[in-house]
């Protein structure tokens, strides 16, 4: 995407590519527009956050992906536990929510679509890696943020329409 569209590499990449021990690991310092402008070059789009709450909870109503035991080391990457992100399913499959998606609750938070207090914020889902309380991980909680703010912690998830 950065060498197809000329569009500015994430801050913490050396070049146009990042690291090699992070490859597999969720693309931070993203701004809502970068996340917007990689969905529409990938032909896909970010998730409302309703969309992104059905994945992360399944049918059943669930506290977190995997049910509603409490986060643990074993389940999701949060509290600091390993300092940054991990790899894109490190915690799978216990982890994953019933639709088979990893990484909904800890490692990022996740732009949505979604908007907030008249369209002046737009909503994360997720809770990350740095998320101290685990309330933050619910599969119900929500941040709100400019969308001109980056950092380490928010990243994106994308969806394909039906």
């Amino acid at each position: 995407f950065v060498e197809a569209t000329g569009h500015e590499p994430p801050p913490h990449w050396p070049g146009i590519t990042p690291q090699t021990e992070i490859t597999d690991h969720p693309v931070v310092y993203i701004f809502w527009d970068d996340a917007v402008a990689y969905a529409e070059w990938a032909k896909k789009r970010l998730p409302t956050q309703v969309e992104w709450e059905k994945a992360a909870r399944g049918m059943d109503g669930r506290d977190y992906p995997w049910g509603n035991q409490e986060p643990n080391a074993e389940l999701c990457n949060f509290n600091r536990n390993v300092g940054g992100t991990t790899p894109v399913g490190n915690y799978s499959p216990q982890g994953d929510s019933p639709y088979g998606c990893a990484d909904m609750s800890g490692n990022v938070w996740e732009w949505t679509d979604s908007t907030a207090d008249k369209g002046r914020f737009r909503i994360l889902s997720g809770g990350s890696w740095g998320a101290d309380n685990i309330t933050r991980l619910l599969c119900t909680a929500q941040r709100w943020h400019f969308p001109y703010f980056e950092t380490h912690h928010y990243g994106f998830r994308l969806v394909v329409s039906a």
